[in-house]
């Protein structure tokens, strides 16, 4: 099992939001699920959305990073014109959200979303700010590690698949209950980007590399 439980109590918030009833089987149109579903905005996907630097008339504040991966299905074949959506905290550690209210500055250069497609070879390409690490109240003394959230659509959008990644050598991640949640050692390793001297552009951004894997990538916990 690589997908992390519903209910994983570590995780406080899991005990509520984890089913605690079989799911219902759904007898109508498949095709009439979709007419509710989610979009993916008002607008196409533009020239700055995957740049995260640049939406606004001034630079965001932090370190600046490029991390792109490909997209692929469970046999190793590049998932192609798909949409990759990535939202995630500032280099202080907030989030551009009215809940988020912990004493930490928001940036008014960095909204902390964004989002691409795919190319013809699967892949994807985010320039952005490397969050910083926040504090969540789960437990006593309760820190996340910096990390990415991605949202992958398959071709319907029913189908998503929502993950996390994170930061090699981060010594948050040994106490965070979220990527603990994850069963085993091996499955954790996949939510690591790998930093690439390549990728890194030299005085300008540092480059992390990040393969989603559908079926094998593990998913958020509920």
């Amino acid at each position: 099992m690589i997908h992390p439980p519903y209910l994983s109590p570590d995780y406080r918030s899991t005990v509520l939001r984890a089913p605690a009833q079989a799911p219902v089987a759904f007898k109508g149109d498949p095709d009439a699920i979709e007419l509710t579903s989610p979009v993916f905005g008002h607008d196409e996907v533009g020239a700055l959305d995957n740049d995260l630097t640049r939406q606004h008339e001034g630079e965001p504040i932090g370190e600046r990073v490029i991390v792109t991966g490909r997209i692929l299905d469970s046999s190793g074949r590049p998932v192609r014109d798909t949409l990759v959506e990535l939202w995630q905290a500032n280099a202080a550690g907030r989030y551009a959200h009215e809940l988020d209210q912990h004493p930490a500055p928001l940036d008014p250069n960095f909204t902390g979303a964004g989002r691409c497609l795919t190319d013809s070879d699967g892949r994807y390409r985010f320039v952005t700010i490397k969050p910083g690490a926040y504090p969540w109240r789960n437990h006593h003394n309760a820190w996340r590690p910096a990390h990415l959230h991605f949202s992958v659509f398959g071709r319907a959008f029913t189908e998503r698949l929502v993950t996390q990644m994170y930061f090699p050598g981060d010594p948050l991640m040994a106490f965070d209950p979220i990527y603990r949640s994850i069963p085993d050692e091996a499955s954790r390793q996949r939510l690591i980007s790998a930093f690439s001297m390549d990728l890194t552009e030299p005085e300008w951004a540092l480059g992390y590399t990040f393969d989603i894997v559908l079926g094998s990538t593990p998913t958020e916990s509920s």
